[in-house]
C-alpha cells in the first residue's frame, strides 16, 4: 500500500475522534520543539491513529536536517531504519527527477546513485520541503513561533503534565508531552533532572569526559610539533600547529589579549566543568557564479577578531580550505574545520539556560562572528593571496534560506542541557562495556566533542602561545543500541513525558548520540512509547517494553547490529577490588602518555602507554598514605605483543626501595590482570610505586597499582 493512500486512511480513521477531542483542546500528543525529531514523532503518532500537534518555537520545521547541516553525519547507514530512512528515501526520490538539477549535471556528483534506496548528501530546502509534505500528508496541526512560558507556561497535576501555555498566551492540553527541543526547555520547564557541561571522567566511570588537554598544558610537551596523538588524529586536526602569540602585541603580556582568547586556567584533564562545545552555523555556499551571493560585511564587523586566524594563515596553516563538503547542485555544507574556524569556541556558555532575549543576543554575536569570518578571508588585503582568491570564488546560496539573508535558520546546538534519569547512556553503553536491556534505536557516529575553550598554553621556553581546548573525536567500536530509559525522566518527577532528544546521557556519549538521523529514531520511538502508555493507561516508564520493541520492529526500527564490531574488553572496577587502589588517572606523569582502552582488560576506565616513545624521560608515579602494616604490591596491565619485557618498577616502603621488573608481554598471572611485585612492610609514611619508561624494548603501560593487607598469622 502506497504511503499516500495509508497517510488518507489514518486521516480518515482519526477525523471523529479528533472532532471530539481536538476540539475540547486535548491532544493525545503535545510535541514543543520543530527539530526532525519532532516531526519523525509527529508522523508516528498519526501512524497509530492518534491525534497529535507540533507547537514550535521555530518558523521553520527540521531543525539542523533543514538548516544547513546537508552531509549527514550518519555513521552505519545499516541502523538508520523507520521513519528517519524513510526521510532519506523521500529525498532520494526528490533527486531522482532530472529536472530539480539546476546548477550541476546529475552524474557529476558523486553522492548520487540511481540504485540505492536513500540519499545521504542534500540541499536545505529540499530536506524542509520533504518535511513540509509530511505536515501535509498527514495533517497535523503545526503552531510556528510559538515559545513555551518557561516561567510559569507548564500545568502539573502530581507528576503528570496537563497543558503548556506559550508566551503568547495560547494554551495546548495533551495526555501525552515530548520535549523535542535542542535546548530542553519544556523538559526543564517541568522540573525533570538536567545537567550543562562536562561531567568528570570519574561520575560514570569514563575516559574522555571532562576537560581535554591536547595536548597538555604544560611546558616541554608541545615544543614547536604537535604529539602523536594529535597527528594521529589527521590532517585535520583542530589545535593550533604553529605557536601563535595570543597578545594584540605579540609576544608583550601588557598589550591585552587578543579577542576569543581567555586567561583563565583551562582546568585539570578528566575534571568536569560547566563549558560546553563550541556552536557555529552549517552554510550553504556555492561557487557557482550564476547562483553566488558574495560573502556580506556585517554591521558590527571588526577586523581584530580575526587577528589569531590571520598569525595562524601567515606561519603557513591553509586550514581554511577544509569541509567545503559537496551535496547536489554545486553547494556545499559547509562546517568547522582546524584551530580557527566557525566555530565560535567558548561564546555559548549561557545559552542553554538563558532567557530567549539572552539566547537570540548569542545567535546573532555567532551570525556577526561568522559571516566577519567570510568577509574577512574574501576580503582583508593582509590574508594571503591564495586564500583570499579562494574565498572570492565562494559565496551564498541565493536559493537557500531566501528569508533571512541566504544565512541558515538555525543555529547549531551541539549540545544544551542533557536530560539526568535513571538511566544514564555513557562512554561504557556505547562500547559495549555495559548493558542496555531495552534498546529503542541505535547510533553508531564518532564520540564527537568540538573544541570548549581557547586557552593561553606555554612552551619549552615559557613563551605563551593560543590553544585550544576539548575536542574528542573517538569511534565507539562500532554501532550501539540506546535504551528507553534514557528517554524518559525518573518517575518521580514526570510521567507522562517523553525526551528525544536532550536525552539522559553523558556529554562525550551524546557527543555521539547527537547526530540528526539518531533524533529522528528516538522521535519515531518515543512517540511509539507515549501512544503505547495511553492504550495501556500507564505512566511512560511503566509500559509492556516487549510490546513497544515489537511495534518498533514492525515499523523497520533498527535495535540490534548483526556486523562486526569491537569485542569490549573487560573492565575491572576499583572499588571491586580489595585493598587500596590507586587507577591510572591517580598517578602523576612525566612525559607524554596517551591514553588508551583498546585492549583488555583493565581497571577502570582505560590505561595510559608512552607510544614507545621518548625512552628514558617518561615515568608515572603513585603516591598514597597506607595504615601502617605489611602490604601486597600489585600492578595491573593488559598484556600484548608490543609491550616492554623489561618495564622497570621501583617501590618505596618502610625498609627502603625495592626494584623490580616486569614482563608486559606475558599475561598477568592474577586474574589476567595484576602481577605481584612482593609484601613489604609500610610504616605510614607515603608508600610511592614508580614506573618508568627507561631501557624497555617496546610500549609501556601504565594502569592501576594494588595495595592488598596481609594479614597476620600464629606461628
Amino acid at each position: 500500500m502506497g504511503e499516500s493512500i495509508l497517510a488518507l486512511m489514518v486521516v480518515l480513521t482519526l477525523a471523529a475522534a479528533e472532532s471530539q477531542s481536538v476540539a475540547a483542546g486535548t491532544y493525545d500528543l503535545v510535541i514543543y520543539g520543530g527539530t526532525s525529531g519532532a516531526v519523525a514523532a509527529a508522523v508516528q503518532t498519526r501512524r497509530m491513529g492518534r491525534s497529535v500537534i507540533i507547537v514550535s518555537p521555530d518558523k521553520h520545521l527540521g531543525g539542523l536536517t533543514s538548516g544547513g547541516l546537508g552531509w549527514t553525519d550518519t555513521g552505519r547507514q545499516e541502523v538508520i531504519g523507520g521513519v528517519a530512512r524513510e526521510f532519506y528515501q523521500n529525498v532520494k526520490t526528490h533527486y531522482d527527477n532530472p529536472e530539480v538539477w539546476i546548477w550541476q549535471d546529475r552524474a557529476d556528483n558523486r553522492h548520487y546513485r540511481a540504485d540505492q534506496d536513500a540519499i545521504w548528501v542534500f540541499e536545505p530546502h529540499v530536506a524542509e520541503q520533504a518535511f513540509e509534505d509530511w505536515i501535509e500528508t498527514y495533517a497535523i496541526p503545526v503552531v510556528r513561533e510559538e515559545y513555551l512560558d518557561r516561567e510559569s507556561g507548564v500545568a502539573l497535576e502530581g507528576t503528570r503534565i496537563v497543558a503548556i501555555t506559550t508566551l503568547a498566551g495560547n494554551t495546548y492540553r495533551g495526555q501525552m508531552f515530548l520535549d523535542a527541543t535542542y535546548e530542553g526547555d519544556l523538559m526543564a520547564a517541568a522540573g525533570v533532572s538536567y545537567h550543562v557541561g562536562r561531567e568528570g571522567n570519574h561520575v560514570y566511570h569514563e575516559t574522555l569526559n571532562g576537560v581535554q588537554l591536547r595536548p597538555p598544558n604544560r611546558p616541554a610537551c608541545l615544543g614547536r610539533t604537535l604529539p602523536d596523538e594529535q597527528r594521529r588524529r589527521g590532517p585535520s586536526g583542530h589545535y593550533f600547529a604553529h605557536e601563535v602569540s595570543p597578545y594584540v602585541v605579540p609576544d608583550d603580556p601588557s598589550s591585552g589579549l587578543l579577542p576569543r582568547i581567555h586567561d583563565q586556567d583551562p582546568g585539570t584533564p578528566g575534571e568536569g566543568d560547566h563549558r560546553i562545545q563550541a556552536y557555529n552555523f552549517r552554510m550553504c555556499l556555492t561557487n557557482h557564479p550564476e547562483n553566488r551571493v558574495a560573502f556580506p560585511r556585517p554591521e558590527d564587523y571588526d577586523p581584530l577578531q580575526y587577528e589569531l586566524l590571520l598569525r595562524t594563515l601567515l606561519a603557513g596553516s591553509r586550514h581554511v580550505y577544509g569541509k567545503f563538503d559537496p551535496i547536489p547542485n554545486a553547494k556545499t555544507d559547509t562546517n568547522n574545520h582546524g584551530p580557527f574556524s566557525t566555530d565560535n569556541i567558548g561564546m555559548n556558555y549561557d545559552y542553554p539556560e538563558a532567557c530567549y532575549e539572552r539566547r537570540r543576543e548569542i545567535i546573532q554575536e555567532h551570525r556577526t562572528y561568522q559571516q566577519g569570518y567570510l568577509y574577512f578571508l574574501a576580503n582583508d588585503p593582509r590574508v594571503p593571496e591564495d586564500v583570499r582568491e579562494h574565498y572570492t570564488t565562494w559565496g551564498l546560496a541565493a536559493d537557500e534560506f531566501v528569508d533571512n539573508g541566504h544565512w541558515p535558520h538555525q543555529i547549531y546546538v551541539r549540545e544544551a542541557r542533557r536530560m539526568v534519569s535513571d538511566f544514564v547512556v555513557t562512554e561504557n553503553h556505547l562500547r559495549r562495556r555495559l548493558p542496555t536491556p531495552r534498546p529503542v534505536g541505535m547510533g553508531s557516529y564518532n564520540m564527537d566533542s568540538h573544541h570548549t575553550q581557547r586557552y593561553i598554553a606555554w612552551n619549552d621556553e615559557g613563551r605563551a602561545y593560543a590553544q585550544n581546548e576539548g575536542d574528542v573525536q573517538i569511534n565507539p567500536g562500532g554501532p550501539y543500541p540506546i535504551d528507553y530509559g534514557a528517554l524518559i525522566p525518573s518517575q518521580d518527577e514526570c510521567t507522562n513525558l517523553l525526551v528525544p532528544v536532550c536525552v539522559s546521557s553523558s556529554h562525550i556519549a551524546f557527543g555521539s548520540i547527537r547526530m540528526e538521523p539518531v533524533f529522528m529514531i528516538l522521535g519515531q520511538s518515543a512517540a511509539t512509547a507515549a501512544v503505547h502508555a495511553l492504550e495501556q493507561e500507564v505512566d511512560v516508564q511503566d509500559i509492556d517494553f516487549d510490546r513497544l520493541r515489537e511495534r518498533l520492529l514492525e515499523d523497520g526500527q533498527v535495535l540490534e547490529w548483526q556486523g562486526p564490531h569491537r569485542t569490549a574488553s573487560r573492565v575491572v572496577w576499583p572499588a571491586d577490588l580489595e585493598g587500596v587502589v590507586l587507577d591510572d588517572h591517580q598517578a602523576r606523569f612525566q612525559g607524554d602518555w596517551l591514553h588508551s582502552s583498546a585492549i583488555g582488560p583493565f581497571v577502570g576506565s582505560g590505561y595510559r602507554h608512552d607510544d614507545d616513545t621518548g625512552q628514558g624521560a617518561k615515568s608515572a608515579r603513585f603516591e598514597t598514605a597506607l595504615t601502617p602494616g605489611r602490604y601486597e604490591v600489585r600492578l595491573s596491565y593488559a598484556a600484548h605483543g608490543n609491550r616492554a619485557t623489561n618495564v622497570p618498577v621501583s617501590i618505596r616502603h618502610a625498609e627502603g626501595t625495592a626494584q623490580r621488573t616486569v614482563n608486559q608481554r606475558q599475561t598477568a598471572p592474577i586474574d589476567d590482570l595484576f602481577v605481584s611485585l612482593g609484601t613489604f612492610e609500610f610504616d605510614g609514611q607515603p608508600a610511592v610505586v614508580e614506573i618508568s619508561n627507561r631501557g624497555a624494548d617496546g610500549h609501556v603501560l601504565v594502569d592501576a597499582v594494588q595495595f592488598v593487607p596481609q594479614t597476620e598469622t600464629e606461628p
